[in-house]
């Protein structure tokens, strides 16, 4: 589509940014508000309310921890289920350390969110609109997997693994009643202390499941709306031959000027959120890579005693964890190939009708794609297609 023609489908701002904001953030907003770590547009009091969901699901997941540890190192003597408390705990630990992590990261995190906002809403063009609304759609779409994924093991745990523990433990005829995290103290088996333990574990679970799944959103949110800003600035590109044949009075050199900050506002971009999540990755890369290992394990020994209830629910906790390092080594991948294809796009353009000063400008924007923006694991692995075959085969 020619310069011309687009500037005459919509020369005011986008008049559905709220609609659009609403439809690419509406699934990632709804769990992280529950963990305390969406931005908040309360007043007065209301703007602490954040800071006590995330004190209390601290202290919550806090004492389940340390309950646990204690049941593994002090009670429990069955090897087997203390290897399977372990890989539950370890779990659990490491997306507690995930959520402190977001905790710290959460001013920069909202930095972010702000300036995905501020471009939805200064879309000129309809067809810049679908080419955000493309790319807006797949993180959407891959949140909604992460989601799901996460959820339904988590309540496949907390219903029908429950019942599966209770038969391997019981097998000398006692009627302890089964929590989701073991327990040190036997005075929990007394009521109302036992309902209010296995709430309290309940609320945890959802915590740790939102957590994984929410950092899993929060990075396809913001990686693929950089791809999406990144074919705005190579649609800009087409149109920068464009505008010598169709607009009178074209100045190609001041719309280099505007693709070259577009384009470096994207780096920026990409960079920040990089930073923000990095230690998420980190941990994520370092937990799921160790307790996949551990299901695996699981699966084998619960396939051995035909234990199809465990093995169910083992297998679906597998699968939602190696999803979600899937679908982070792929929107990695995904951010490098496409911010390496805007030196390829500045190439397929017919650069050659452009003034020569207009040309030097162009190498410029090769020049910087030639280090294309990365996610990485800590600053130590990067985030690709690669490296997710490197886990699975490892």
């Amino acid at each position: 589509m020619h310069f011309s023609v687009r500037n005459l489908i919509n020369k005011s701002r986008n008049p559905n940014y709220e609609k659009d904001i609403t439809y690419v953030m509406k699934h990632n907003k709804w769990v992280l508000i529950s963990i305390g770590i969406w931005p908040t547009v309360l007043k007065n009091i209301g703007k602490f309310l954040p800071k006590i969901v995330i004190g209390i699901n601290n202290l919550m997941c806090f004492f389940i921890l340390i309950q646990s540890a204690l049941h593994i190192i002090l009670e429990q003597k069955d090897t087997l289920l203390r290897l399977k408390f372990f890989g539950l705990i370890f779990f659990s630990f490491m997306s507690l350390m995930k959520y402190w992590a977001l905790t710290i990261r959460k001013p920069e995190i909202e930095h972010c969110i702000q300036q995905v906002q501020s471009d939805w809403k200064q879309v000129k063009m309809e067809n810049d609109r679908e080419l955000m609304l493309k790319y807006g759609i797949i993180g959407r779409n891959l949140t909604i997997y992460s989601i799901l994924f996460m959820y339904i093991s988590g309540i496949m745990y907390i219903s029908f693994m429950q019942y599966a523990m209770r038969l391997q433990i019981n097998n000398d005829n006692q009627t302890n009643k089964v929590l989701i995290f073991p327990a040190y103290s036997n005075s929990i088996q007394k009521s109302p202390i036992y309902e209010i333990t296995y709430g309290i574990q309940c609320i945890c679970g959802y915590v740790l499941d939102s957590v994984t799944s929410g950092a899993c959103g929060l990075a396809a949110l913001f990686v693929t709306h950089a791809c999406g800003q990144i074919d705005v600035v190579i649609s800009r590109l087409d149109d920068l031959v464009a505008g010598q044949f169709y607009k009178k009075n074209s100045n190609p050199n001041i719309q280099v000027i505007k693709i070259i900050k577009h384009h470096i506002k994207i780096l920026k971009f990409s960079a920040v959120v990089e930073k923000v999540l990095q230690e998420v990755f980190f941990l994520e890369f370092i937990s799921s890579t160790f307790v996949i290992c551990l299901l695996e394990y699981y699966c084998i020994t619960d396939w051995e005693q035909n234990n199809i209830i465990s093995l169910t629910s083992y297998a679906l906790l597998l699968i939602s964890l190696t999803f979600n390092m899937f679908l982070l080594c792929y929107i990695g991948d995904l951010l490098i190939h496409k911010s390496g294809n805007i030196g390829v796009a500045v190439f397929m353009i017919d650069w050659y009708h452009l003034p020569a000063k207009t040309i030097q400008n162009l190498i410029l924007i090769m020049a910087m794609s030639n280090s294309p923006a990365k996610l990485s694991v800590g600053r130590i692995v990067d985030l690709s297609l690669s490296t997710f075959g490197n886990v699975r085969l490892d």
